[in-house]
């Protein structure tokens, strides 16, 4: 099923910009961050196949560059953005309880 074929506020931008972030599954907000699905797959199933294969968010992030991208629909650029979100998170994270 293509993901236009959802109705709108099933979609996940949509449905986040509607409801906000705590509103999503953690395979929507992957989706949101994957952008694409792959040739037969939508987005949102792209995502929740590789969160199946990864078990988590926490395993996808901690992955290394090898395993991460022997995952179909994955590749180096997709995990360095990720690795970039990750970091920027920890860092966003790391300041705001300092400054408690």
């Amino acid at each position: 099923m293509k993901l236009k074929a959802l109705p709108r506020d099933e979609m996940p931008r949509e449905k986040l910009v509607k409801f906000g972030p705590q509103s999503l599954s953690d395979a929507e907000l992957l989706a949101i961050f994957l952008r694409t699905g792959i040739k037969g797959t939508n987005v949102v199933m792209l995502a929740r196949h590789i969160l199946a294969e990864f078990g988590t968010l926490r395993s996808l992030f901690a992955a290394s560059e090898h395993e991460f991208c022997q995952t179909k629909g994955l590749g180096v650029a997709k995990y360095v953005q990720l690795q970039a979100t990750v970091e920027m998170s920890r860092r966003f994270i790391s300041r705001k309880i300092r400054a408690w």
